[in-house]
């Protein structure tokens, strides 16, 4: 299955990436970032977008629609096997991005014969959304190096 570009209204973009208009205008007139019409109104490559974001603002992981949507489980732990199970993702993926600096840990938990790695759920309930989204790319990178959803990670 091809995954199409997603575009929004050029004011909303510059909005939710804080980004000027007019600074993105320029932006489509230099052939960087794509745009079209529809019912009268210029909306832009999303993904374009952001990746602009990211390059001029330095913006992290944190920084990104897609991770505020569960700042609210920021700072709450939850276990590898219980993080696997509630997001539907199998243990070794979760392990693998926790190794990877993708998902932070918070804490530890003695239990009974041994230690529980507490992990920050936000950053498991983002990781677990990026890859759902991505389906379609199975057996492909999903996170650059940065935590960044891979297409748009520089």
């Amino acid at each position: 299955m091809v995954a199409l570009p997603v575009f929004i209204p050029l004011s909303e973009a510059a909005r939710k990436y804080g980004l000027d208009e007019a600074h993105l205008r320029q932006l489509i007139e230099k052939g960087k970032i794509r745009a079209g019409v529809v019912a009268g109104e210029m909306v832009v490559s999303e993904e374009e977008v952001r990746g602009e974001a990211i390059q001029e603002k330095g913006l992290r992981k944190e920084d990104l629609p897609e991770w505020k949507q569960y700042a609210h489980l920021n700072g709450k732990g939850i276990g590898l096997s219980e993080a696997a199970g509630k997001y539907n993702v199998n243990v070794p993926t979760v392990y693998r991005w926790y190794k990877s600096g993708f998902i932070k840990e918070i804490g530890r938990k003695t239990v009974r014969g041994g230690t529980k790695i507490l992990l920050n759920e936000a950053d498991v309930a983002y990781c677990a959304f990026v890859y759902q989204s991505s389906r379609w790319s199975q057996g492909k990178r999903v996170f650059g190096k940065n935590g960044l959803p891979y297409g748009i990670a520089k």
